[in-house]
């Protein structure tokens, strides 16, 4: 027992040692000491989970993670030699649009097969603990894309990483740890725009990055049809998976992601599984197609997405590129509890407003659709013209909704006694009556108040803004709601605060 404590620990010294100076997603200098955070052993929840499918502590992890669904799942390999799924964790805040990182300052998180190793573990990140993701890899720097210390990391703030509550990145990084612990040189990230299942394909089939996207689409199927990390090469400004060398080469394949394709074969048994999933695939994808499945519309003016379990607990909340929940779905999460603490400083997903004001320059007619029937019902009630008797009986509250609802009650209740006389002449008993009605104590109050009841459409927006609330979600104490003076306006830029995520950013990523 003792000699297996003795190699644990050092085996943590090598880890740490590695370990270089890293950054969350900023340039801060960190020192190689070991801290409380990146120390936190596994929950006994989640060492629990690991029995009873079969996994050890210390067995290899793998991480896929998919923006449009904001979810990040940790795979750990069992004792058959297979990954299993073991945890899915919502992601909290990613950034940019579906697609690969092209540049430095593009805010885009990135996409594709990525290898973390010990040295690119941070235990004294700028936002709680991270793990670099290691782009640009041999592929991106082929194509000449630039970029720098994209993370995963804590704090729910995101400028072209991936990020977590500092609790889900305590636990990830626990995970990476242990299994470095185990022997694991390395662990694999597989980063995609959505789960590359059919329908998303269909989808998103006019998306510019589809190309990019169904070669990264071959590593998910080998991973899908193996339950194994795909071995991944470059070559010819491409992915290669699982490539091994031919049956008379003499030597394993050498592989440079600029230069021509080595020869090189799949193995077989992996190679006819993943031929016949994507058969399966290609054949749903052309009924899909065929039976109209609507395309995915290109979003503007929107900064990635959140999941939303997060986005039901700000204020304002939006889900943004991210799969969103309507209705009572919404109202359900917000009473659920939520993975971990959520910053005061979080910046949500802006609502896309410009394709609005954008429409007349070509946006999709189904990105504006809804704003113009506002208008345009808006607009009508102005505009109407009425003659005498109409514009009496709205006054007297026998008008529609929307034009009872723009005529002031003041007007209204002076209006309405002269009414009858306007439109049958005068009896004998219809006289008697106003007289009763004008000397008898009560029946003048009485008179007085009907034209109010009538009156009380005029305040639709009441109705309008108990709806909004009622399904606003429950509020977390440390979470601001947005009222008082420095409530925002739908759409408005949101107001960052000095402490937070933009003010602390160093360098564009």
């Amino acid at each position: 027992m003792n000699s297996r404590s003795l190699a644990r620990a050092l085996l943590a010294s090598v880890a740490l040692a590695a370990s270089i100076v890293l950054a969350g997603c900023d340039t801060d200098q960190v020192s190689l000491a070991t801290n409380a955070k990146a120390n936190q052993p596994v929950s006994p929840k989640l060492v629990a989970a690991m029995g009873e499918k079969d996994m050890d502590l210390n067995s290899p992890i793998l991480i896929r993670l998919f923006k449009q669904e904001a979810e990040l799942e940790i795979w750990k390999q069992t004792r058959s030699g297979q990954f299993a799924l073991l945890k899915t964790y919502p992601i909290c805040r990613w950034s940019g649009d579906l697609g690969p990182k092209v540049r430095e300052g593009d805010r885009q998180a990135p996409e594709g097969f990525y290898s973390i190793n010990p040295s690119q573990m941070n235990p004294q990140s700028a936002y709680y603990l991270s793990f670099n993701t290691g782009f640009p890899n041999a592929f991106d720097r082929a194509l000449g894309r630039t970029g720098s210390q994209l993370m995963v990391h804590g704090d729910c703030s995101s400028r072209g990483c991936y990020a977590m509550t500092d609790e889900q990145i305590a636990e990830i990084y626990s995970l990476g740890r242990e299994s470095f612990f185990g022997g694991q040189k390395a662990f694999q990230f597989q980063a995609y725009p959505f789960r590359m299942t059919p329908v998303n394909m269909a989808k998103h089939r006019n998306n510019p990055n589809m190309p990019f996207w169904r070669m990264i689409k071959e590593g998910y199927d080998h991973f899908e049809v193996t339950r194994q990390e795909p071995k991944v090469d470059f070559c010819e400004k491409k992915y290669v998976f699982d490539a091994a060398k031919a049956p008379d080469a003499k030597r394993d394949p050498v592989f440079d992601a600029s230069a021509k394709c080595p020869a090189y074969v799949i193995p077989e048994e992996i190679a006819s599984a993943v031929r016949e999933k994507e058969q399966r695939d290609e054949a749903e994808y052309n009924k899909l197609v065929a039976r109209g499945t609507p395309v995915a519309r290109m979003n503007t003016g929107i900064d990635g997405g959140m999941n939303k379990i997060f986005a039901s607990k700000i204020p304002e909340g939006s889900t943004g590129l991210s799969d969103g929940a309507e209705g009572n779905t919404i109202q359900m999460l917000a009473m659920s509890k939520a993975p971990g603490t959520i910053p005061g400083t979080v910046n949500p997903p802006k609502p896309n407003f410009e394709p609005t004001a954008a429409a007349p320059q070509g946006e999709p007619v189904v990105a504006v659709s809804a704003p113009a029937t506002n208008t345009r019902v808006a607009s009508v009630a102005p505009a109407e013209k009425s003659g005498f008797f109409s514009n009496l009986g709205r006054k007297m509250g026998f008008g529609t909704a929307d034009t009872t609802a723009t005529t002031p009650p003041p007007k209204a209740t002076a209006s309405v006694t002269p009414a009858p006389a306007a439109v049958t002449p005068p009896s004998a008993a219809s006289r008697l009556k106003a007289a009763v009605t004008r000397f008898v104590p009560g029946h003048h109050d009485a008179a007085k108040d009907k034209p109010a009841v009538a009156a009380k459409p005029a305040e639709p927006a009441k109705p309008a803004e108990t709806r909004v609330a009622a399904t606003r979600p429950a509020l977390k104490p440390s979470v601001n709601d947005g009222s008082g003076e420095n409530a925002q306006m739908a759409g408005a830029a949101p107001v960052v605060s000095s402490n937070s995520f933009d003010s602390r950013f160093g360098a564009l990523k």
